[in-house]
């Protein structure tokens, strides 16, 4: 995949398994995130941003003040336009994703470790982000998001994941270049998003070392290869 394509995110269908959509772990060295300490008290929201101003653009989507600058920093950021549009409605439902911060282990204890969980019921889409990120910066939720984004159907596959962890490290890529300052947040997803940031850029920009940790990650072993909008192996 080259720079460019990511760049211009020239997207195809997407994932969802029936009912739980994904584990969206790295499957990489996990010590650091263990090690980090989240910051405590309120979302980490931009002082001037007006939560209240922006509930009627997004109240099918979300009550989250968190998510709603999230959603901003993605609408005005090309490569995860979309993304942003899927969330708001441009998706295989067409009807709008529902996002919101949950203690995902209430669901299944097995899940706890889950950094985002992808839901579907009675033909609505759902992403449950782990309750642990609700301070994260904007920049790393709206990471998140244009990956979740991607996942929209109950076909699974290696290439998928690959094509939406390269935009997820792309998006946050630019978002992190605006504002090099959330790159040193005391944030779990903050660490997250610098492996794949560093993983994308190992690869001179490609889905290079990203592919390899995708198709060597336990939670994907039973995937195939290809799925709807995601057949060619050469991404």
């Amino acid at each position: 995949m080259k720079k460019e394509r990511i760049l211009l995110v020239i997207l195809g269908l997407a994932i969802m398994q029936s009912n739980v959509c994904a584990q969206e772990n790295l499957g990489l060295d996990t010590s650091k995130l263990e090690a980090v300490q989240e910051q405590g008290g309120m979302s980490v929201n931009k002082p001037e941003f007006d939560t209240d101003n922006y509930a009627k653009v997004y109240k099918k989507v979300t009550k989250d003040g968190a998510v709603m600058q999230a959603m901003e920093l993605m609408k005005n950021l090309n490569i995860a336009k979309y993304s942003y549009n899927a969330l708001m409605g441009n998706n295989l439902t067409d009807k709008p994703f529902k996002i919101e911060f949950k203690n995902i282990s209430e669901i299944n204890p097995e899940y706890a470790s889950f950094d985002a969980l992808g839901w579907e019921k009675k033909g609505t889409l759902y992403i449950y982000i782990n309750e642990k990120h609700r301070n994260a910066p904007p920049e790393a939720i709206a990471a998140l998001l244009s990956h979740e984004a991607i996942h929209q159907d109950k076909f699974a596959s290696l290439n998928e994941e690959t094509y939406a962890w390269t935009l997820e490290a792309a998006v946050w890529m630019k978002l992190s270049e605006k504002n090099p300052s959330v790159e040193n947040s005391a944030s779990s997803l903050v660490v997250r998003e610098n492996m794949l940031k560093k993983l994308f850029v190992k690869g001179d920009y490609t889905d290079k070392y990203i592919k390899k940790a995708v198709y060597t990650n336990p939670g994907y072993k039973k995937l195939p290869t290809r799925s709807p909008g995601f057949e060619d192996e050469n991404l």
